[in-house]
């Protein structure tokens, strides 16, 4: 399954925001955008929330990028 995500970083808190009505989620994360921190939290994030493992999350596109591409495997 493949899912767009748009990042919020350097917020409060971790949290899902909502669905954009293009069907991308923003999610706001706490960590900063350097050195990968916030994708690394993202991964984190969403395998808490959604119950899955981390090893099944990966971005595929959107690196340094607020808009991502992920994809989650079983």
């Amino acid at each position: 399954m493949k899912i767009r995500i748009k990042v919020t970083p350097r917020s409060s808190k971790n949290e899902i925001v909502g669905e954009l009505p293009d069907g991308t989620f923003k999610i706001k994360l706490k960590a900063p955008p350097v050195d990968g921190e916030a994708n690394v939290e993202l991964i984190k994030f969403l395998s808490k929330e959604w119950k899955i493992p981390k090893s099944n999350i990966k971005i595929l596109k959107g690196q340094t990028s607020r808009n991502k591409l992920i994809e989650i495997t079983d």
